[in-house]
């Protein structure tokens, strides 16, 4: 019996990478699933799913396919999970778009004012508006449960300062504000709100075979699946307003103690620890 068992949890950007890592890992751990994507990720999508089931997964999963900047697009995604369970536990918040979108290469030094308008917006609007109406769209079934989850996935504070790292790095500081502001607006509800973050570059499509040939080099994308499975957990019970860095949770100890290496309240500002 996984310690998800009957949890509803939807995953956005579940197609490929960190998404895909994350939605097979709760899976296995026994969560039914609502998985979203983006309409020219339909062949991934099912490939995500299929696997899940080869692997012997007991859940139910739904797809579907959609924009997270279009707000009527996230309401599709929450009904889904409405007529398919009832309800919503967690939300994972990791739909987003990479620095290999002003590419072509991530070690392009390309100042923030040459990044094409057109590029920076959508990177901006599927960011940080696309987190914003998929969490706004995910509230009524949230709150009408009087707990839940909300896992915003984020990234290394020296990535969010990075020299020619616009609009990717400010997108993710924000999407650290958010954290934090939410959890605590949420906190009558019952609604705990978190940051999740690899810890470091990840062997994605964010970042380039020709920027990283070595890809040992990387973290592995499953590096977020232990933390990812226990902030959707009952044990998690009472944690807010924290930042968890994937690669420093030790899976060979406890859950609680493995949080406590892995952990630290999200601060934005000049007493930022290293991440």
């Amino acid at each position: 019996m996984g310690v998800l068992q009957h949890k509803v949890i939807l995953v956005s950007g579940a197609s490929r990478g960190l998404g895909r890592a994350m939605a097979e890992g709760l899976a296995a751990a026994g969560a039914h699933l609502v998985l979203t994507a983006n309409r020219g990720s339909q062949a991934r999508l099912a490939e995500v799913i299929e696997g899940i089931a080869a692997r012997g997964g007991k859940g139910r999963i739904v797809p579907v396919l959609g924009d997270i900047t279009d707000a009527a697009d996230c309401d599709s995604a929450l009904q889904a999970a409405r007529e398919h369970f009832g309800r919503l536990d967690v939300l994972f918040n990791n739909a987003g778009l990479g620095m290999d979108q002003v590419g072509p290469r991530t070690t392009n030094k390309r100042q923030f004012f040459n990044v094409p308008v057109d590029t920076w917006r959508r990177i901006v609007d599927t960011n940080m508006n696309g987190m914003f109406l998929m969490t706004r769209a995910a509230l009524p079934l949230l709150t009408s449960a009087g707990r839940g989850r909300i896992v915003n996935i984020t990234t290394s504070y020296d990535t969010m300062l990075r020299e020619a790292f616009c609009p990717y790095g400010p997108c993710k500081a924000a999407a650290e504000a958010m954290t934090v502001i939410w959890s605590k607006e949420l906190a009558a509800a019952g609604i705990a709100v978190n940051s999740l973050c690899p810890g470091g570059g990840v062997d994605t499509t964010m970042m380039p075979l020709e920027d990283w040939p070595d890809r040992s080099k990387l973290l592995p994308a499953s590096v977020m699946v232990a933390p990812a499975i226990w902030l959707a957990s009952d044990e998690s019970d009472g944690v807010t307003g924290m930042r968890i860095v994937a690669k420093n949770w030790d899976a060979a100890l406890p859950p609680t103690e493995a949080f406590a290496k892995a952990s630290s309240r999200v601060m934005i500002g000049d007493e930022a620890p290293a991440r």
